[in-house]
């Protein structure tokens, strides 16, 4: 098989800052860049001040000949997606060839050699093992791999685990989940821009103030909010449950599907689905939030939950009823409420709206401290004292050994059409 060559998006934005000189940095991501503002973007833009950021997303179908596209998305980052003609979905097996190959090209065009590698999914392991990276980092930010009943995931991170030089974990139960699996593994939990998400002025005229004012002017008061993705983590079964018992109170739920089908939603008059939204507009929309929630279930799929959006709700103030995920309670539970079952969630609720006076200044006090102690800035430094520790810039043109045998296939010396 030939391996397709490597394209640039027209119009592309191309690093013109000596950014070159920076060392290059290959995140494989389970995500999209665009999907959202969360854990990967808040790490790998600060990260970009150290190293050359090429976010790998999964492969796109086209009817035309494979070619890759390289957008500049933020200072430093660029994102790299293939296109190719197979129909498979997402870094399934029957894509990895094409895109490897693409992704070979561009390495050679750039002058990429034995750069550090991230993965934050075990999916693209051989993309990445082809690659010769000089060092692995496995940013473990959920359990998708243990949950997910795919035998082909479980083992392809068993051996993401055997060649991590370090390992990652985005919360103190997936921490300690990890810990007997590999001898280097580091918590770094999920943390917030305290900055973004501090309360906005109540009469303020962006377009996110004015558009959040339009969203909530015929919802009635008091409002209960959620932002964030609508996963198979979030207990739909308990948000209809406490609608049915509180048909004064409006449950607002803001934020994108992911594996959850639009018909089962629970539909009720009180609650209120917005779909996607900006990260921008997401403090304005709090602010119009009695409550703040996190309504997640208490099972194997979020067992090891690290939700990032409880310090985000904390960092606007507001007061936040959880149900007992086991990282929300062991970071968060001296100033979360939680609560188990609809009845304790809808009472944890109104305990909430309804507290006053030193009580509710102490909680305050607690929720800005916590906020104030796990900032991004902060994460990053820890990370990348790692980083330093395990990326030595290469010493030689020798391919680190244990790579040599799992390559994706060698791609040729000289450029070949695609098929």
């Amino acid at each position: 098989m030939n391996f397709p060559v490597a394209q640039v998006l027209p119009g592309s934005v191309w690093p013109q800052d000596g950014s070159t000189a920076r060392p290059p940095l290959v995140v494989f991501a389970a995500l999209r860049w665009n999907s959202d503002w969360q854990r990967p973007q808040q790490l790998l833009t600060r990260l970009a001040k150290h190293y050359r950021v090429f976010y790998v997303e999964e492969p796109v179908t086209t009817h035309q000949d494979a070619w890759l596209e390289c957008t500049a998305v933020a200072e430093g980052v660029e994102v790299l997606v293939a296109h190719t003609r197979c129909d498979a979905v997402g870094f399934h097996d029957a894509q990895l060839r094409i895109v490897g190959g693409l992704l070979a090209q561009f390495m050679r065009e750039r002058g990429i050699v034995e750069p550090l590698v991230w993965l934050d999914t075990p999916a693209p392991l051989a993309l990445a093992e082809a690659l010769h990276p000089r060092g692995v980092v496995y940013d473990c930010h959920d359990d998708t791999p243990a949950t997910s009943g795919n035998d082909v995931l479980r083992r392809r991170e068993a051996r993401l685990m055997a060649l991590a030089d370090v390992v990652v974990a985005g919360g103190p139960s997936l921490h300690q989940s990890h810990r007997g699996r590999h001898a280097n593994v580091h918590c770094i939990a999920n943390a917030v821009d305290a900055a973004h998400f501090a309360p906005p002025p109540a009469s303020g005229q962006s377009i996110e103030a004015v558009s959040a004012r339009a969203i909530h002017a015929a919802i009635p008061n008091p409002r209960l909010g959620y932002f964030g993705v609508i996963d198979e983590r979030v207990d739909l079964a308990l948000l209809a449950r406490m609608a049915d018992l509180r048909p004064d109170w409006h449950f607002v739920m803001a934020g994108p599907l992911r594996g959850v089908a639009p018909e089962s939603l629970p539909r009720r008059g009180n609650l209120l689905w917005l779909g996607a939204q900006t990260h921008a507009i997401l403090p304005h929309l709090q602010a119009h939030w009695d409550v703040c929630l996190l309504p997640f279930k208490v099972d194997a799929c979020a067992r090891h939950a690290a939700p990032i959006e409880v310090l985000e709700y904390l960092a606007g103030q507001k007061p936040v009823v959880s149900t007992p995920v086991e990282d929300v309670v062991a970071l968060h539970g001296h100033v979360v409420r939680v609560a188990d079952g609809a009845h304790a969630f809808v009472q944890a609720c109104r305990a909430a709206m309804c507290e006053r006076g030193p009580l509710r200044r102490q909680r305050r006090i607690d929720a800005l401290i916590s906020v104030h102690s796990c900032s991004w800035d902060r994460a990053v430094d820890r990370l990348r004292t790692l980083l330093v520790d395990f990326a030595h810039e290469p010493q030689s043109d020798i391919r680190p050994a244990r790579f040599a045998t799992a390559r994706l296939g060698a791609p040729r010396a000289t450029s070949m059409p695609a098929h």
